[in-house]
């Protein structure tokens, strides 16, 4: 098997589903651009994260199509044209209940992997 290049050996992929979670997060600072939720998301994580062009703009369309985002166009502190994202009362609705859902799912997670939570050939006779 070829060995990644370096710029990828320390990433993390996203599990399915915590991408929307992650720009909801984001928007809930403010509005920012894309550009702007790709680069929050890629500092707060320790540069672990690096949400790519071709996964963010569709996340970010599905998300306003359903209700959750926001956008207008607007001109950044460059004057170059972009369109801004807000994130919406229902959108910090479902904010929460992901954040809910993802916090039982570390848990579940962290159960799994805890050293505790195997069973010893012992204790499985017993």
């Amino acid at each position: 098997m070829a060995e990644k290049p370096e710029q990828y050996r320390n990433r993390v992929d996203l599990l399915q589903g915590t991408l929307d979670m992650l720009i909801l997060r984001q928007l809930q600072w403010g509005q920012m651009h894309g550009y702007g939720i790709a680069q929050g998301i890629r500092l707060k994580s320790g540069e672990a994260l690096q949400v790519e062009t071709g996964s963010l703009y569709p996340a970010l369309h599905r998300l306003e199509r359903q209700g959750w985002v926001k956008s207008k166009w607007k001109l950044t502190e460059s004057s170059q044209r972009a369109k801004f994202y807000k994130i919406t009362k229902d959108g910090k609705k479902q904010l929460a209940a992901e954040h809910k859902r993802w916090e039982r799912m570390v848990r579940a997670i962290g159960a799994v992997m805890s050293p505790d939570s195997a069973m010893s050939p012992d204790k499985e006779r017993a």
